[in-house]
């Protein structure tokens, strides 16, 4: 069985990264350089590939070394945690929490309201890193939208918390669309989804004659569409808690619909569990 690497191991790689040079890295570890260069060329054995471009301008990583940098930054971070968050875990107040960009300004203020005696430690990130998370002990719940668009790992499962639809948000001044085959025709309609669907919705807006315009964020999105005075297609639950006066939603000119889930170990915490109706109502799901 090959060797994991060593707490060491990850802070030299950290450090080489964030100085750029082997020697300043020894220096603010406390190590002679050559037990350093030794390290690194160790490690580099063991990984099978160089990690750092070295010349005399310094060490850059190389593509393995920035992946290896990223996984050491998430381990140690973690490995930081560990006595704080087994002392929270003890006194039951402590839950790790993680979901989308998107949905996090939606979602983490309810949870904030809705569970005030927990200590909620909130974390944003890509649906899948969340779950492995999860698989692997250091989150405890995590709000996705790829659930069912992916093979979740051994150890977790995902609860549907409910349906979302696609709808179109028209701010004041906006036009609503129009009739026929095409009523979206010749207009610029921002839209953004939480789901994999962004090539499908794409289409589906052309086919509208609709000139799409993808927005990064659900809240960038909304933001494009109340400064520009256009159309735009977003979940129900984007504007689920900030609808402002003059404001509606109407329904899009097609159906899609988009899946909110919960994944847990196959023991969830029960507050969450005991919430989810809530949040469902909350959130304009079905």
């Amino acid at each position: 069985m090959p060797s994991l690497p060593a707490v060491e191991d990850l802070r030299l790689v950290q450090a080489i990264s964030r100085s750029g040079a082997v020697g300043t890295a020894a220096r603010e570890l406390r190590i002679s350089q050559p037990s350093a260069s030794q390290r690194l060329a160790r490690l580099e054995r063991m990984c099978g590939t160089k990690l750092f471009e070295r010349d005399t301008r310094g060490a850059r990583p190389t593509p393995a070394g920035a992946e290896l940098i990223r996984r050491a930054d998430h381990i140690l971070a973690h490995l930081e945690e560990v006595y704080a968050a087994t002392r929270e875990a003890a006194a039951g107040h402590r839950l790790v929490i993680g979901t989308f960009a998107s949905l996090a300004p939606i979602l983490f203020p309810i949870l904030d309201a809705d569970l005030p005696d927990l200590d909620i430690q909130q974390q944003v990130d890509h649906g899948h890193i969340l779950v492995e998370r999860i698989a692997e002990g250091t989150m405890d719940a995590a709000f996705i939208a790829i659930a069912d668009q992916m093979t979740l790992p051994r150890g977790t499962i995902a609860r549907r918390v409910g349906r979302d639809d696609l709808v179109l948000f028209q701010p004041p001044g906006a036009d609503p669309p129009g009739r026929g085959k095409h009523p979206l025709k010749d207009r610029q309609i921002p839209f953004s989804t939480y789901d994999r669907g962004f090539e499908e919705i794409h289409a589906r807006l052309v086919s509208h004659g609709a000139v799409p315009r993808q927005g990064v964020t659900l809240s960038t999105t909304v933001a494009m569409a109340r400064r520009s005075g256009h159309l735009a297609l977003v979940p129900r639950s984007a504007l689920a808690t900030e609808l402002r006066p003059g404001e509606a939603l109407t329904p899009a000119p097609f159906r899609y619909r988009l899946t909110l889930s919960l994944v847990t170990t196959p023991t969830p915490p029960k507050p969450l569990i005991q919430l989810l109706p809530h949040l469902r109502t909350t959130l304009n799901l079905t």
